[in-house]
């Protein structure tokens, strides 16, 4: 059965990316390559510093709003929970 995630990206400049994925290496990979989000292009390299797992994309697209909305720093906390 597929798998979706959510995922918190650190980035050079120490912002931080939401985005989702069905695979966290490749997305990984495809960011640090210049070939992930238009956000990520100039910011890289890029650390997947957290990551949630969903049985359905609605679910994970749906996390990843929720997140999205949050603050750094609420954002910060949820890396440090990991």
């Amino acid at each position: 059965m597929k798998k979706y995630y959510v995922y918190l990206a650190r980035c050079k400049d120490k912002t931080i990316y939401t985005g989702y994925t069905i695979d966290l290496k490749d997305r990984e990979s495809k960011h640090n390559k210049g070939e992930g989000a238009k956000y990520t292009k100039h910011r890289g390299p890029i650390k997947i510093v957290y990551s949630e797992e969903f049985d359905t994309i609605s679910e994970a697209m749906k996390r990843e709003a929720q997140i999205k909305s949050w603050s750094r720093a609420d954002k910060e906390k949820l890396i440090k929970k990991k």
